[in-house]
């Protein structure tokens, strides 16, 4: 059927939507009055919809898929009146901040435990009992005796090396140096042997030498190497696991993070990197990120606290289990539903964010938030009443689609956030710093509610980034999955000190000490892990004073005497606070000449 534009003489037209399919019949006028409400970009459109070309193309076919409700929100609803004829037409628009939007009824917040700490919280915790809930006894236990048999197996493969069997007390003092290294740095491990100015260490080779260190390191293994063998030879195969030198430590420390602590109302999920070089498969790169290459882990944290509650290493592209990508099922993985119970609220970047993601978790209680793309497929196509081409700053555009909210505001740059639990926009305000008039002022700009509460609640994973790469244990090693052993120790101190923290506050006693500092607890905790062995440990050396002391049957020379230019004058006495030799005679006296100097 073809309808001549020129003669006019067919004025019947059939328009007919997705099923069940609708037929209204109307004359010439009733047409060109709905084409004249048109938007501008469909005005060209003069065949009958529906005929030749379609109305909207939101409905026009395409090789990119399109899901039915973005179909149905690109389209301008059609309504007819009595005899068929058009009444209105009613399209889909962006609104402004001056239009209300509904606001959804807020959440039921049910989780199955109450959040915080889930353990007695009336008992003296210390942060080495705190540790040892990630750190378990049988976790050591099975770590030792992998070790061993690690060690065991190297020196049958003709390796020399001097091995005494590993036992727990050595393993502890092996922590105890390995936290230790976190709050000291150095260039180079050896130097923390080094009882030489300008280092001067006491610890850790009081306790430890330093062959027996490096011994121990070499020979650390998480897993059993008979059972590595086995799966080494199915390599290739989809029985093959990538992380299984990690197990059971990594499945171990999961379950533990997530038994002793339930979080709080508000979650977010980001990507975490771990630094490394080694050749393997599972590194990975992200250009946006600080360490762009690296091991990539999926991180589930508390928003409050930042307290890593659930994780997974990204061992590489495979197919995924739900169907609809990386993104979706790395969040359906790390919500443990059973665990959390409902009506909690998800924070997430544009990676994760998608309205089906957000569609599917709404129907399990679940309320979610997060900037998206806009050119993801299901974001609202219409530009009818969109953000203007300059912007000022503070305008917003929202638009509803059932649950779904979309918006756009402006910042410095534009903004689009999706939420199923906002309302579009309630009054509130940042502060931002403008130029007006050619000088900075700080005003006051119109914000959405999603973009608020999002900044508010988004940075949970960085909260756990940024106490972890403070103190951070790790060092380079020729080994990936001891790379990542270092990364599992950091996670276990962090939270170990976070529950410290939460443990302070529920408390609530005015009469208790302060908690301690981050830098504060990794001292406690290496202390207490010497203690915990039976290890001494070293008091700090006594305050000293700058004294004059004999030197017993020795004579060095003077200090004061080489820096005029005279570096063969011989003294037997020295300084006990500088440690230097200087003369004290009656007619020479280096001593009073040498702190006067200072």
């Amino acid at each position: 059927m073809y309808y001549n534009f020129r003669t006019r003489k067919l004025n019947v037209y059939v328009f007919c939507f997705f099923p069940p399919f609708h037929i209204w019949f109307y004359s010439d006028e009733d047409y060109e009055s709905l084409i004249s409400k048109l938007p501008r970009s469909q005005k060209h459109r003069r065949s009958p919809p529906g005929l030749l070309q379609p109305l909207s193309p939101g409905l026009q076919t395409s090789n990119r898929k399109r899901s039915l409700s973005t179909q149905r929100t690109s389209a301008p609803a059609i309504k007819c009146g009595k005899g068929g004829s058009v009444d209105s037409v009613e399209e889909d628009r962006w609104y402004d901040r001056e239009e209300e939007d509904i606001k959804p009824s807020p959440l039921k917040f049910m989780p199955t435990r109450t959040p915080g700490p889930t353990f007695d919280i009336t008992t003296a915790w210390s942060p080495l009992s705190l540790f040892q809930l990630f750190f378990s006894p049988s976790v050591i236990r099975k770590i030792i005796d992998n070790t061993n048999a690690n060690a065991a197996k190297r020196k049958e493969a003709g390796m020399k090396f001097k091995w005494e069997v590993l036992t727990v007390k050595d393993f502890y003092i092996f922590l105890a140096i390995i936290t230790f290294t976190g709050l000291v740095s150095v260039h180079h491990r050896a130097d923390y042997w080094r009882k030489k100015w300008p280092y001067n260490f006491c610890f850790p080779s009081d306790h430890m030498t330093r062959d027996r260190f490096e011994a121990i390191l070499w020979s650390l293994h998480l897993s059993d190497p008979k059972e590595d063998e086995e799966n080494d030879s199915k390599r290739k195969t989809l029985e093959y696991d990538r992380l299984f030198k990690l197990k059971p430590f990594y499945t171990e420390l999961v379950t533990a993070c997530k038994v002793h602590f339930q979080p709080y109302q508000n979650l977010s999920i980001d990507e975490r990197m771990v630094a490394s070089k080694s050749r393997i498969s599972m590194r990975q790169y992200m250009k946006n990120k600080p360490t762009k290459w690296g091991f990539k882990l999926f991180v589930l944290a508390d928003a409050a606290t930042g307290y890593t509650w659930n994780f997974f290493i990204y061992t590489g592209r495979n197919k995924s289990p739900t169907g609809r990508g990386l993104s979706f099922s790395a969040v359906m993985d790390l919500l443990h539903f059973p665990l959390l119970g409902s009506g909690y609220m998800l924070y997430t970047d544009n990676f994760y964010t998608s309205p089906a993601l957000f569609t599917e978790l709404s129907k399990k209680n679940f309320g979610c938030c997060g900037t998206i793309r806009k050119n993801h497929i299901d974001f609202p196509r219409t530009q009818n009443n969109d953000l203007p081409k300059k912007p000022e700053r503070g305008d917003l555009r929202w638009i509803r689609s059932g649950k779904l909210l979309f918006v756009k505001w402006m910042d410095t740059r534009e903004v689009a956030m999706c939420s199923t639990v906002h309302q579009a926009y309630s009054g509130q305000t940042v502060r931002r710093r403008v130029k007006l008039d050619g000088e900075w002022q700080i005003i006051a700009i119109p914000v959405p509610d999603t973009v608020k509460d999002y900044n508010r609640s988004m940075g949970g994973v960085d909260l756990s980034d940024a106490l972890i790469g403070s103190y951070s244990v790790g060092h380079k090693t020729m080994k990936w999955y001891k790379t990542l052993f270092y990364h599992f120790m950091d996670i276990a101190v962090v939270n170990s000190y976070l529950l410290h923290k939460e443990l302070h506050k529920l408390r609530n006693d005015q009469t208790q000490t302060k908690p301690f500092t981050h830098k504060a607890f990794r001292e406690q905790l290496a202390k207490e892990m010497l203690e915990f062995v039976g290890a001494t440990v070293t008091p700090p050396p006594p305050s000293t004073t700058c004294v004059p002391l004999f030197f017993e049957g020795l004579r060095k020379y003077c200090k004061r005497c080489f820096k005029d230019g005279k570096p063969r004058v011989k003294t037997n006495i020295y300084c006990r606070g500088c440690q230097v030799p200087l003369c004290l005679t009656q007619k020479k006296n280096c001593f009073r000449q040498w702190h006067d100097g200072k």
